[in-house]
């Protein structure tokens, strides 16, 4: 009777052990599936990879940087995040005084989409200039902030500029302003600083979503409600419209084929909800893990097989 029950005992042991080996081999199979499906090789050529530049909670990736103050410097914390919102705003009491500001992002980019998500608020700041009035800009191409000079009131770069509705006359959003550039429309070189794009006005504090297409110097678009509002190509370094700049940053003639990404501060409050870019540029052998079928720009140093 002693060996029949060890018999069965030692059954029952062994069938625990095989479900448990069985479970252990499948809970693997299951894992190595789940690193499969996570890793590079597995990842879809045709997703768009969106890089968030601001995350809602801070803005440790950007750097302000103000007319007459040192880079780094957040002159009275007119750059702010509350509410999940990067934010210009200026106290009741600040008087302007010439100190224009811009916040850059810390990586600069060449082929590029760059979707952005805004709305204006609020009065202007007092003293501020009449062009102003619920005025603000996507700066693409900068110059790289490090170069700024220490009075600079605009940096060289290509303006997408975001103009709102002043309740009286009709403004377009979307247009172009050139601090320290030239750009060729159509077929001709562009020289006057600003011009307007073909779009209609964006009136109140409504939320207005904007984009622009970015490859190189060989074109660049400004899109609104996926409209095409401006078109420009082959920007240089010229045309004056920024001063205090540092002699070596303004090369005249030189193409402008990548910088960084800046949002100004001059005095009209604004809000952003979301600043996004889809870089344009990487591998583009599609024997790499990280190859990617909307790439229009080959960096294919960076291929990981």
């Amino acid at each position: 009777m002693a060996s029949a029950l060890n018999q069965n005992n030692y059954e029952m042991e062994h069938s625990k052990y095989k479900n448990l080996k069985g479970l252990a081999w499948a809970l693997l199979f299951i894992a190595a599936l789940l690193l499969k499906s996570s890793s590079p090789s597995a990842s879809n050529p045709d997703k768009e990879e969106w890089i968030e530049l601001f995350n809602g909670s801070e803005m440790k990736e950007w750097t302000p940087k103000f007319t007459g103050f040192e880079l780094g410097e957040n002159y009275k914390n007119r750059f702010l995040v509350k509410d999940s919102l990067l934010s210009v705003r200026y106290a009741e009491k600040d008087t302007f005084s010439g100190d224009f500001g811009h916040l850059y992002y810390n990586q600069k980019f060449s082929h590029y989409r760059l979707k952005v998500v805004y709305r204006f608020v609020g009065k202007q700041m007092t003293g501020g200039p009449g062009w102003a009035v619920r005025n603000n800009g996507l700066m693409l191409h900068c110059q790289d902030p490090a170069s700024l000079g220490l009075n600079q009131d605009f940096p060289i770069s290509l303006e997408l500029q975001l103009l709102g509705g002043n309740g009286v006359n009709e403004r377009t959003n979307a247009n172009l302003c050139t601090p320290g550039t030239n750009v060729v429309l159509g077929d001709s070189l562009y020289t006057p600083h600003c011009i307007n794009s073909s779009s209609k006005t964006y009136p109140g504090d409504q939320w207005v979503e904007v984009e622009a297409l970015v490859l190189g110097d060989s074109l660049i678009q400004h899109i609104l409600e996926d409209q095409v509002v401006m078109e420009y190509r082959k920007p240089t370094i010229g045309g004056g419209n920024v001063s205090g700049y540092k002699e070596s940053a303004y090369r005249e003639g030189a193409p402008v084929k990548e910088g960084f990404i800046a949002i100004q501060a001059e005095t009209a409050p604004i809000d952003f909800r979301s600043i996004q870019v889809l870089n344009l540029k990487g591998c583009m052998d599609k024997k790499a893990k990280n190859y990617k079928s909307y790439y229009v720009e080959a960096d294919n140093t960076s291929c990981v097989y």
